[in-house]
């Protein structure tokens, strides 16, 4: 068992997280840039006497001035992974793709459809090249937690689903929410990805709870989609998921287990030693020093 510190990336209509005691907002520096905000340390009191010690970033800055496209999700990542988070958990606002998910369901999905396409997806490239698997894109075990904590509060879960990232930061044309639904996705949003692929290059198990404000413009009996509707179902989905937070909190508890995720580097390092650019190396001494040195 290995100490737990949780990082928890929230978004639309999630810009801070209360309760933390001992807290602090504190900037960190990252190679990679500004990230969203500064980050806010704190430890969240447990029953026991136990404490978790928490790192809360609001992925579009306090405010919402980040959009989609513009967030720096390497330095979020990076700066999450120098400050020693071992698990992150992402609070995102989705529109939902399938009858079944309405609005105020919390969805804790599984897989990710990646179609961004003006974003940087990696730590490495020219002078480090690496390939991680994303076959399972979420760490199982999280997940798990995740949802034990959603029905703990009475919150609708629905377990599994592809979420579509796209990339924004218009909503979606119908045709192009019809396309996605024939491909058997469950949710859509626009910042999960690069974010999760950044995450398990950096070795920290990841997992999204998809909040759902809408139905898209798919839907024939709902308006289409547009912000003042999103922010009415937005206020009420970010308290439901500080008490599910809380309650996730304290069933993860302040210890865990190794994960598989932990290694994520392991063999996927092709670059040989003698050929990696020093800039670049110097730059991943968070994300990779395990496995570079």
């Amino acid at each position: 068992m290995t100490k737990t510190v949780l990082g928890v990336i929230g978004g639309s209509g999630v810009y801070e997280f209360p309760g933390l005691e001992n807290e602090r907002w504190e900037r960190v520096e990252s190679p990679w840039g500004e990230p969203s905000d500064e980050l806010h340390f704190g430890e969240l009191p447990l029953s026991g006497g136990r404490r978790l010690e928490m790192v809360f970033l609001p992925r579009h800055g306090r405010g919402h001035p980040h959009s989609p496209t513009s967030i720096n999700y390497r330095a979020n990542i990076d700066a999450m992974k120098r400050v020693g988070v071992t698990d992150i958990v992402s609070v995102s606002a989705v529109g939902s793709l399938k009858e079944e998910l309405p609005p105020g369901t919390f969805v804790i999905v599984d897989q990710f459809v990646d179609r961004t396409f003006q974003r940087e997806k990696s730590f490495f490239g020219e002078g480090c090249v690496a390939h991680v698997s994303m076959a399972q894109p979420v760490c199982p075990r999280l997940g798990d937690h995740l949802e034990a904590a959603c029905k703990a509060n009475d919150i609708p879960v629905s377990r599994g689903g592809s979420y579509l990232v796209m990339e924004g930061p218009q909503f979606s044309t119908l045709a192009e929410s019809e396309i996605y639904r024939s491909w058997g996705c469950s949710v859509i949003g626009m910042t999960n990805m690069p974010e999760a692929k950044l995450a398990r290059e950096a070795e920290i198990p990841y997992a999204t709870v998809a909040m759902v404000t809408d139905y898209d413009c798919w839907h024939p009996h709902h308006d289409d989609v547009d912000v003042s509707a999103v922010i009415q179902v937005l206020s009420g989905n970010a308290d439901k998921s500080r008490d599910m937070l809380r309650s996730f909190a304290e069933s993860f508890g302040p210890e865990r287990e190794p994960s598989p995720i932990d290694e994520a580097l392991e063999a996927a390092i092709i670059t040989a030693p003698d050929k990696i650019d020093p800039a670049l190396l110097k730059k991943l001494d968070a994300v990779a020093g395990r496995v570079l040195g």
